[in-house]
């Protein structure tokens, strides 16, 4: 269990309302949800992508590709405690914490269904200060009342960066129409090129269209595909 040391800096996560478009910032806030006890360990990784072609007939390996960095990752145990009270405060922040799982009302309204967004801060921390999404959320309950009211529960959360920089934007002049290219490897397909590109697994078909696939599963590996630019997402339509 935690320890319950006091600090100036509480930790809290805000819950936001995800982006209206492409590689727009998130909306405003949902719920701020500030954390009973400051977290005893928080754990951050972030990953590169490199490929390799194959060398068959080369006694050592290839020179390695690089491809990309991957986002953040922060994970996280929120300890949650209401054996002074007696309450259901525990609930309900439990169901705060759930909010972040399920698609918004107003992007419902939008018919572009989407979780919030979340961050994490405490105090002047900046490496565990990025705007997210959360990927993994679980509450185990460990003390209960006499009506079965949970008093103790702790949340395991991983939230995964979503706010890197402006996609699809060439590196040396900036602008946000220039197309890229990208080589198949094993494994991928358009929606996840798309969610690479864009943020958005569901703008495949523009990826499609410029490059006349019929099927976005099944991609030849080695194969160069045209990637348009934001400006041809946001229209719809490929050059």
């Amino acid at each position: 269990m935690p320890s319950r040391r006091t600090s100036r800096a509480r930790a809290q996560l805000t819950v936001m309302e995800p982006p209206a478009k492409v590689g727009a910032k998130p909306g405003g806030t949902i719920a701020r949800v500030q954390l009973q006890f400051n977290p005893d360990k928080l754990s951050l990784s972030k990953s590169t992508e490199w490929r390799r072609e194959p060398a068959r007939m080369a006694e050592q390996a290839s020179l390695p590709e690089f491809v990309g960095s991957g986002p953040r990752s922060l994970s996280l145990e929120v300890f949650l405690d209401a054996t002074s009270t007696h309450d259901k405060s525990v609930e309900k922040k439990v169901e705060q914490l759930m909010l972040a799982c399920v698609p918004t009302p107003k992007s419902l309204a939008a018919k572009k269904p989407a979780s919030p967004w979340v961050r994490f801060d405490w105090g002047t921390a900046t490496t565990t200060a990025f705007d997210g999404v959360l990927t993994t959320f679980s509450v185990a309950y460990s003390l209960f009342d006499v009506d079965g009211t949970p008093l103790r529960a702790t949340c395991s959360l991983a939230i995964e960066e979503a706010g890197v920089g402006t996609p699809g934007q060439n590196p040396t002049s900036g602008s946000l129409d220039a197309r890229s290219t990208h080589r198949v490897v094993a494994g991928d397909s358009l929606p996840l090129l798309a969610w690479r590109e864009y943020g958005d697994a569901t703008a495949w078909r523009v990826i499609a269209e410029a490059n006349d696939i019929d099927d976005p599963m099944v991609l030849a590996p080695g194969r160069e595909l045209v990637v348009p630019g934001l400006d041809e997402l946001e229209s719809g339509v490929s050059r």
